[in-house]
Parts: C-alpha cells; sequence; structure tokens
C-alpha cells in the first residue's frame, strides 16, 4: 500500500514479455487479468480476498495529501495574502535560529530576506499559481554558516549558500518551498539540455512501446544515479506490471512482474496527476511537522497535494525499508490526461537528487508520455483500419443481399476476423446461426435471453462465467464474449467468442497486504519474492479500439435492418391495398355470383320436377352432376362473401355468455348427426366481450370441421374447454377425429387450404380462414394441434379486455351492404 505512492510496481498482465512485444502495434501492454487461482504453496484463496479487500479500503481511505509535515531537507512556509507567515515547517526555526513559534505573523523577509520577498511578492500578483508550482530562482541563505568536517551531503541539505525557491497556490493556502541549492544561480537550468540530449536523440531509432521504455529507465538511471529504474504501466483497476527495467549489480529484478493495485492505492495514483515528479530522499528521516498543526487560514490541515517536500505515509515508508530501499523518486506517465504508469527510481543508501536533474527527469516523463500517447494512437489507427476495412467488406455484402444473415454466413473469415475472435453466432427470430468454435446452439440461445434481460447496447467481457454462471461449462469455446444487438425490439445479435487463455503470473511477492489483529491497521508486506498465480477461466481481453468498431457495426446493421424494414413496410402496405381490392372484388364477384347460381340449381331442380322422367338415365346423371356442382359453387360463393365481410364489416362487441352461444351452435348439428353416435363434452363457459355475430360464425365453422373429421368414427367425441389467464381466455375445441400432420400447422389456417382430400371430406377450405380472421379482429390468436389418426385441437384466445378496433370500417372498403354473413341460397321462384 504505498500511502504516498510506492516507488517499485503495480499489476497489469500480459505476463510474457514476448507475447506483448509482438502485440506492440495493436494492444500496447494491455493488461489483462483478474480473478485467478493461487498456484503458490501455502496460499489462502479465502483469507487473502478478505485481508485483501480490507486491507484495499484502508489503503484507499488515507489522507496522504494532508500528511501534517514535510520531508526534513526542504522548508516550507505558508502565507496569508499580505506575505506574513502563518505556518511553517518546525525546521524553519533550525535554518533561522529561533523557535518556529515566533515566526508566526511576522513577513516572509525575515526568514528569505528583502531581495527573495520582493520576488515572492511579484510573482505572487503577476504569475498563474493555482495548482501550479512555478520556480522563483535561487536566494542566497541569510542563515549559511559553513561547518568544516561535513561529509554527508544530505547533513549539509539544511544549510548552504543558496536556496531553490518555488512556490503555489492551493485549496486558499501560498504556500513557499525551499530547499538547498546545488548548482550556481547562473546556470540553474544550464545542465538540462545535455541531461537529456542523449535520450531525445535517441527516440529517433525507438520504434515500439518496449524499446521506448528501455530507453528511457535506461537514460533516468545515468541521470539520477539511483540503483534500479523501472518502467510500469497500471491497468483499468490500478495495479501494474513492470514493463522495462535497469538495475546494477546487488539489486532484485522485477521486469515482467506484477505489483496489486493497494501498493498504489487510488488517492495516490491522483497525486501523480498532479505532482509529476515524487521524491523520497531517506526512507528513515523523520518529518518535519507543521506548525501549526491546523493552517489558521482554513481550519483544517494544509493540502499538500502540489508540494515537492510533502511528506509520506509511514506506512509507505516502512514498506520502501522493507524492500530495502531507503530512496526513492516517481516520474509520472500522464496520457490523455490519465495516470498511465510511472519511472520508479529505488536506491539502497539515501539520496538528495539535486532540484535542476529532478526538472530534467520531469522533462523527460513528459517526453515519454507524449510517446506513448503517439505509438499507441498509431497503434491503434492502425489495427482500427484494418478492422474497419473488414468491416466495410461485410457492410457492403449486407448492403448488396436482400438478407443479412445469408450475407454474414457468406463470409465467415471477415466476420471472425472482425473482432478477433475464434467463433460466432448470428441470433436471429429465436434461432442461432453458428460459425467457428462456439457453445451449442441451445446455450446460445439461453445466451441471447441472459443478454436480452440483463445488459444493453455492446456489451463485452474476458470473464462471461463471472456474470453469466452457466458459461463455466463453456471456457473452452465462450470465457469471453463481445455481443452486439441488432434490433431495436427483438433478442436478434451477433455474438463473438474467445476461449480461455490459461496463464500463469509472477506477482512481485505475495499481493496480499495484511490485517493488524491488535489495532485493524494495515501492515505494509514484507516478502517481495517472486509468487506464482494461474489466472483462469478469462479469454483474451477485448480491445477498446475492438469496441469502438463493434458499435459502428452495430450502427450499420440496424440501418440495413431499418433499409430492409422499410421495403418490408412498403411492400406489407402495398399487399394491403391489393388485398383489400381483392376482398372488395371478391365480395362484388361472390355476390353478384349469386343469383346466377341460384337461378341454375333452382331451374334444374324444375327440369327434374317437370320433365325428369321424360330423361335418359344418362341425361338423369348429367343433370345431377349440375345440380350438385351449382350447389357447391353456391356454398362456396357464399363461403367467400363471408370471408370478404370479415374484413368489411365493423364489430359490434358486447357481452357474450359462450354457455349459451355454444349450446345453439350445437343445435345446429343435430340433424347431421342423428343417425351417428356423438359424445359433446361442454363444461361450464365464461362470458366474453365480442362480437356474437362473429363468434358464432367462428364456432359453427370449429364444430363443422370436428363433425365432418369424425364421420369415420364408430363413436365421436367432441368437447370443449376454456382457461383463463391474467390477461385472456383460451377456448379450446378437441375432437378424436382422422388428425393432421404437425409439419402441415401452419396451413391450416390459411385460404383454401385442405389437407385432405376432396373425395374423402367436403368443403371450400376457408372455414377457418375465416376463424382466424374473426379471432384477429378481435385482437386474439389462433393456433392448432394434431396427431394423424388420433384427432385434433383447435385453440382461440380472447382478450378479456377489449380494445376497440382503430376504424369502424378498413379504409376502402366502402358501403356494408349486410353486416352479418349471408345465408345458403334458396332456389328461385318458377317463372313462365
Amino acid at each position: 500500500m504505498g500511502g504516498n505512492g510506492m516507488s517499485s510496481g503495480p499489476e497489469p498482465v500480459s505476463p510474457d514479455p514476448a507475447a506483448m512485444r509482438a502485440q506492440d502495434d495493436r494492444d500496447a501492454w494491455n493488461p489483462d487479468v483478474d480473478g485467478t487461482t493461487p498456484a503458490s504453496p501455502g496460499a489462502e484463496p479465502a483469507h487473502r480476498a478478505f485481508t485483501a479487500g480490507a486491507a484495499n479500503a484502508q489503503c484507499d481511505a488515507e489522507p496522504i495529501h494532508i500528511p501534517g509535515g514535510i520531508q526534513p531537507h526542504g522548508y516550507l512556509l505558508c502565507l496569508s495574502s499580505t506575505l506574513t507567515i502563518i505556518q511553517a515547517s518546525e525546521n524553519v526555526g533550525t535554518l533561522v535560529g529561533c523557535p518556529v513559534e515566533q515566526l508566526l505573523g511576522e513577513p516572509v523577509d525575515v526568514v528569505i530576506g528583502a531581495a527573495a520577498a520582493a520576488r515572492v511578492a511579484h510573482a505572487a500578483a503577476t504569475a498563474m499559481l493555482d495548482e501550479t508550482p512555478l520556480y522563483v530562482g535561487v536566494m542566497e541563505n541569510p542563515f549559511f554558516s559553513p561547518r568544516e568536517g561535513v561529509q554527508d551531503h544530505l547533513a549539509a541539505a539544511v544549510d548552504g549558500p543558496e536556496l531553490d525557491i518555488t512556490m503555489h497556490r492551493h485549496d486558499g493556502n501560498l504556500i513557499v518551498e525551499l530547499e538547498v541549492a546545488r548548482h550556481s544561480n547562473a546556470d540553474v537550468f544550464a545542465s538540462m539540455y545535455p541531461l537529456v540530449r542523449t535520450f531525445t536523440r535517441s527516440l529517433q531509432d525507438v520504434e515500439t512501446l518496449t524499446e521506448l521504455g528501455d530507453l528511457a529507465v535506461r537514460e533516468v538511471r545515468a541521470m539520477t544515479g539511483f540503483g534500479r529504474v523501472l518502467l510500469y504501466k497500471f491497468d483499468d483497476e490500478g495495479r501494474s506490471q513492470v514493463l522495462s527495467e535497469h538495475i546494477e549489480d546487488g539489486y532484485a529484478s522485477f521486469l515482467n512482474q506484477l505489483f496489486p493495485a493497494s501498493d498504489i492505492p487510488r488517492q495516490a495514483r491522483a497525486l501523480y496527476v498532479k505532482q509529476r515528479v515524487r521524491l523520497v530522499a531517506n526512507a528513515q528521516a523523520k518529518a518535519a511537522r507543521l506548525v501549526p498543526a491546523m493552517n489558521p487560514a482554513t481550519g483544517r490541515p494544509t493540502d499538500l497535494s502540489y508540494a515537492a517536500l510533502r511528506s509520506f505515509s509511514p506506512i509507505h515508508l516502512e514498506y520502501m525499508r522493507n524492500m530495502g530501499t531507503y530512496a526513492s523518486m516517481s516520474v509520472s506517465l500522464v496520457v490523455r490526461g490519465q495516470l498511465w504508469g510511472l519511472i520508479s527510481c529505488h536506491d539502497h543508501d539515501a539520496r538528495l537528487v539535486p532540484f535542476e536533474v529532478r526538472v530534467a527527469i520531469e522533462h523527460l516523463g513528459q517526453i515519454v508520455s507524449l510517446q506513448i500517447e503517439a505509438k499507441e494512437e498509431r497503434a491503434e489507427t492502425a489495427y482500427l483500419l484494418r478492422l474497419r476495412r473488414t468491416m466495410s467488406r461485410l457492410m457492403g455484402s449486407l448492403a448488396e443481399q436482400d438478407d443479412y444473415l445469408s450475407a454474414l454466413k457468406s463470409a465467415p473469415d471477415d466476420l471472425l476476423c472482425f473482432a478477433g475472435s475464434t467463433g460466432a453466432a448470428i441470433v436471429v427470430d429465436g434461432k442461432a446461426t453458428l460459425i467457428g468454435s462456439t457453445p451449442d446452439q441451445d446455450t446460445v440461445l439461453a445466451l441471447s435471453q441472459w443478454l436480452s434481460s440483463s445488459t444493453s447496447g455492446v456489451y463485452a467481457t474476458d470473464a462471461l462465467s463471472q456474470a453469466w454462471p452457466r458459461a463455466s461449462r463453456h471456457t473452452d469455446t465462450a470465457s469471453g464474449i463481445l455481443a452486439v444487438p441488432i434490433s431495436q425490439i427483438f433478442r436478434n445479435y451477433v455474438i463473438w467468442f474467445r476461449p480461455e487463455t490459461t496463464r500463469t503470473i509472477t506477482w512481485a511477492g505475495e499481493p496480499v497486504k495484511r490485517v493488524s489483529s491488535q489495532n485493524g491497521s494495515v501492515a505494509p508486506r514484507k516478502d517481495f519474492a517472486p509468487w506464482l498465480e494461474t489466472v483462469r477461466n478469462r479469454s483474451i481481453r477485448w480491445h477498446a479500439v475492438e469496441l469502438e468498431i463493434a458499435g459502428e457495426f452495430r450502427l450499420g446493421m440496424l440501418n440495413i435492418v431499418l433499409r430492409h424494414a422499410e421495403g418490408l413496410a412498403e411492400l406489407a402496405n402495398e399487399l394491403r391495398r391489393t388485398n383489400k381490392e381483392l376482398e372488395a372484388f371478391s365480395y362484388s364477384v361472390s355476390h353478384d355470383l349469386r343469383a346466377p347460381l341460384r337461378h341454375i340449381a333452382g331451374y334444374g331442380d324444375l327440369l327434374r320436377e317437370s320433365d325428369g322422367d321424360k330423361l335418359s338415365e344418362r341425361s338423369k346423371r348429367f343433370l345431377h352432376n349440375m345440380l350438385e356442382s351449382a350447389r357447391f359453387a353456391g356454398v362456396l360463393v357464399d363461403d367467400l362473401l363471408t370471408f370478404s365481410q370479415m374484413g368489411r364489416a365493423a364489430l359490434r362487441p358486447v357481452s357474450v355468455d359462450l354457455n349459451q352461444l355454444v349450446r345453439s351452435v350445437a343445435q345446429e348439428f343435430g340433424a347431421e348427426t342423428a343417425n351417428r353416435k356423438v359424445e359433446w363434452i361442454i363444461p361450464e363457459l365464461p362470458t366474453v366481450t365480442g362480437d356474437p355475430a362473429f363468434l358464432q360464425i367462428a364456432l359453427r365453422n370449429l364444430f363443422s370441421n370436428a363433425v365432418k373429421y369424425t364421420r369415420t368414427r364408430e363413436s365421436a367425441r367432441i368437447e370443449l374447454s376454456a382457461q383463463s389467464t391474467a390477461d385472456e381466455y383460451i377456448v379450446s375445441v378437441r375432437d378424436n377425429g382422422v388428425g393432421f400432420n404437425m409439419k402441415y400447422v401452419n396451413k391450416l389456417f390459411g385460404v383454401f387450404q385442405r389437407l385432405h382430400r376432396a373425395e374423402e371430406f367436403d368443403g371450400t377450405g376457408i372455414g377457418l380462414a375465416n376463424v382466424r380472421r374473426i379471432i384477429e379482429r378481435h385482437d386474439g390468436r389462433t393456433w392448432a394441434e394434431g396427431r394423424e389418426g388420433e384427432g385434433a385441437a383447435f385453440h382461440f384466445s380472447l382478450p378479456k379486455v377489449f380494445r376497440a378496433e382503430a376504424t369502424e370500417t378498413e379504409p376502402g372498403a366502402g358501403k356494408l351492404l349486410n353486416p352479418t354473413p349471408p345465408t345458403p341460397p334458396a332456389p328461385p321462384a318458377p317463372q313462365n
């Protein structure tokens, strides 16, 4: 936990250096670890999880920005708006030679002299100091007294001939920091250029981020003299991985090892963005406390977020000592405004880095940050362009074909390459088309249902089993998924799959902090020996560029689907107009044909009655066939007229007692079933809302079918039933007749659809079409079940709450001549 930020390292996950270098152009150092399984002897996963959680919470809560003191190699003053001293570090008293309390309320020139005070006043009045430390310059130390025999440069740090002055304003405080100058006044920044010149010149030969990291740590170590210099990157969870390292003999290596997020907790990472260079000159030195402890101007501890001299957490200093590190310096690598990583320096001995060297190192860190950003953006842009070219091919293929499912299936290589996956599934209308290595179809369909209920928009995870436990049985194909919905309404998805990638990673010591049982405080870990851990149930992480292109793919798919939907809608409108015209035509034709057919039947009957005995047997047979055909044609015309009226007549919904309606319809078949054994089973039925005339037609057609198709049974059974759900009533008519093959069930309710030969069972093939049209106009559903030779069951539903139609008659239907179905034709009266 290094309270103020550890100087050693953290934890992302691509443990294989070769793999990282090979992937530099696409995913530079992209971490990939989580949910791991200990592989070290004696590991205690449950205890680790508990102690890590408690430790992380304490680390994240530590107020490291208000430590109440500074490192003792410098001095700090808090000034009022009139430049009087309102707070000071206690070692200022040593510098001046009097108790620091006596300086409170005094003008700042009593410490830094009149000339330096004038420069401070000018900067305070003219410069932008808010959260931006400004180097004011070098001042003579008016209290310097040379001492003979001083060998320790750290001991001399509190007593030098000149002092560097920096100042900034933060949280209402004007903060002035003083450090012993280790350069001549004339050339304070003269050495910066030679310090970074070699590095900037070498950048021309650097091509990858790995090479850049190696160059940076080598140059920083040469410029600072630290014994070990590391470069590491943070992942999204605050863990870090050492990517480059330069060490001298006697220092342990941490190359490619991981550090937990608690080593550099959240608030410490935030401070690294504000203060880009942080130095711990001596991990054993005692902090110089601020006097008074509470800032008089704010009434609270002074916020030292931007102070270079800010002291560090005692836990962090103990952490450093446990590593054998007694001096450290960290340089922030900030990319796109976010803390990308750190260059971290360690030494076995105390080390005071001169001001101008720190400035040079900060400049180097900015150059490295810009190079990282440029190289990452170049790699991401190149990868994005490759993905976009692939997507363009897919979109072009989709645009050329009417069926986007067939288009996607016809380009499996592009589909898989598009998201860097090993398998893909296209889920449309409850069916899954599988490509490559995927789970089985049932699992994919269940996954699409889970996605529909639990996610929205583009969804990606490299640990699917954590979010959807059923995936734990399919880690070989689906440890990670990228799912793109391609419909705003239906559960239609394109899903890409990635398999488990098992990795063994190396931590720099067991990645856990122990919580003291005595007082609940966090104790820093002491062991930094390599600690192995196996990563399971995870795929390669989805790259941000892949998610970006997936979003573009979704928009493209939605546009294509919408364009197809618009075409289908236009076709549907055209079909609707055509149907209306056909309905009007069928109504007119069937209505006009009734009279001629009635005349044919009527005159035929008259001919048979008046001259039948004069006709030959052959002529009688011809006359009989003609009359039968005329009557069948009359029934067909009546059925057509009724069918056309189903879409034209206005509904007149009322409360309908199904018991009474069913009994009246069943009685109509009394004569037809008089010489047969037919058992009618009619239980108590509910009262519904609907048009009684139309419902009577629907029931008459269902009863007619049941009577007709049980004709071959010695004992027929026709059974009604009704059940109630939350929203609707379901009425069923079952029989034990000839039944039908379920593979033809979708044809049953179509016009002129017959599943049996006309020679076996008469009928026009319009009755069930009438039933469907009537029930749909009541906002209900129709369906059927059957087994050959065992019978059939026809079901329809009626909503409990009747919703009125938009219009009483459909547009273009014309005037309704007869809202009730016509009666069968009668023979015409004899004419002379």
